[in-house]
């Protein structure tokens, strides 16, 4: 299993403050941003680690993290020469991952639970891609999932039957939250995205693309969550670093 973080993007929902360094690098609680993904995959098992940011601040992200000694990890890096979309950014991974499979974090996801499990459990799947999903007050910021519901054996369930990204009317108020497991095939199926209105290439239709092949399987993060690619959210997950009493709560619910 090879880790990746995609730490790449303008960051321009946080501007001024982006204007001068990556997003990634601003502080939650006393650390870096990234510092808390790169925790989480370590802590998960995970050793050999990929992190693709922009050609303008890689330097300072070497610079904080080096070779990964310190940290008990091995890091490679890749530049994301101009920013593309999430999926581009995924498709530098192409050499690292070989034919591994892979679990890929947003670099400014938060989040309270480890990964072993959800590792654990994408691993006995052996194949195709996982994701998870957290319930949300705000949906249409992110990509959402529509459900149906699948009667089979006189037991009823819940499946996904699309994902739609940033909707103007959510489906649901499940969000995939930007934190997947893939095998290699996904290289080939970003090969075949073409560029979305946004002139990106977008990663929720790299998990329809699983989606329709019927390879994706997803489950729902315990714990809170958030990104931090706003004010509003950069502000609450320092709140959630910074307030013991609140994360207190949150791991009684």
């Amino acid at each position: 299993m090879k880790g990746i973080i995609l730490a790449g993007g303008t960051g321009s929902r946080l501007f001024p403050l982006t204007k001068v360094t990556n997003k990634h690098l601003l502080p939650v609680g006393k650390e870096p941003m990234i510092f808390h993904p790169l925790r989480k995959l370590i802590e998960a098992g995970i050793e050999e680690i990929l992190i693709v940011t922009g050609v303008e601040h890689m330097g300072a992200v070497i610079g904080l993290l080096g070779s990964g000694y310190e940290l008990g990890c091995r890091l490679t890096y890749r530049v994301q020469d101009q920013p593309g979309g999430i999926a581009q950014a995924l498709a530098l991974a192409e050499h690292f991952a070989a034919h591994d499979l892979m679990t890929v974090i947003l670099g400014d996801n938060i989040f309270q639970s480890d990964l072993k499990g959800f590792i654990r459990r994408f691993e006995k799947q052996g194949s195709g891609a996982r994701i998870l999903l957290k319930q949300v007050p705000d949906p249409t910021r992110y990509g959402v999932v529509a459900f149906q519901e699948v009667s089979k054996d006189g037991q009823t369930s819940h499946v996904i039957s699309d994902i739609l990204e940033k909707p103007e009317q959510a489906p649901s108020d499940y969000a995939v939250t930007g934190i997947y497991g893939y095998d290699a095939e996904v290289f080939e199926i970003i090969r075949g995205l073409k560029p979305s209105t946004r002139n990106e290439l977008e990663i929720t239709e790299v998990n329809r693309a699983y989606l329709h092949a019927a390879l994706l399987q997803h489950e729902v993060m315990p714990g809170w969550w958030t990104d931090a690619g706003t004010f509003d959210s950069w502000y609450y997950a320092n709140s959630l670093m910074f307030q013991p009493s609140l994360l207190a709560s949150e791991n009684a619910d």
